[in-house]
């Protein structure tokens, strides 16, 4: 069994879109026109967005941010991630969705890799918008308090 997390992504034009919104893979596979499949290894953080539609419109609008995990930790199972991941983030319906992209954006507009963000700030998105409270903006201070407190637990 590989220690890698297997991502599917497929694109149906107008009914399913599965794609990363963010994250470092480190091998691709193209497995035909509309799917392909990405490799995280364990640790990296990735967004995994999922859209669908049916006749009446958008029918699934989710945003998953997750931590790849080792064989060896516990994990979450999620569709299209294999074998699945430690959840930061789970939120779904498009004006959360929408909420927590703007907040990706935020940490991009540091000149920050959002994979690279303290995984705690991910889970305090979630948590603020599930409580349909604004989350507290990402900044310089807390990402040097991230890197400060991941020399000390090295």
């Amino acid at each position: 069994m590989s220690q890698r997390t297997r991502v599917e992504l497929l694109h149906l034009e107008k009914r399913i879109e599965r794609w990363i919104r963010f994250g470092r893979h480190v091998e691709e596979e193209i497995l035909d026109r509309r799917r392909r499949a990405l490799w995280f290894e364990p640790g990296q953080v990735f967004a995994f967005v999922r859209w669908a539609a049916n006749d009446h419109g958008t029918a699934v609008s989710r945003i998953d941010i997750l931590r790849a995990c080792a064989t060896v930790e516990p994990l979450t199972t999620i569709p299209g991630v294999t074998p699945g991941g430690e959840v930061l983030l789970r939120i779904s319906g498009w004006p959360k969705v929408e909420r927590v992209l703007l907040a990706i954006d935020q940490v991009e507009a540091l000149d920050l890799h959002p994979s690279d963000a303290c995984p705690d700030h991910w889970r305090h998105v979630h948590n603020r918008i599930t409580a349909g409270k604004v989350p507290r903006a990402y900044d310089h201070a807390r990402h040097e308090a991230w890197l400060l407190r991941q020399r000390i637990d090295a």
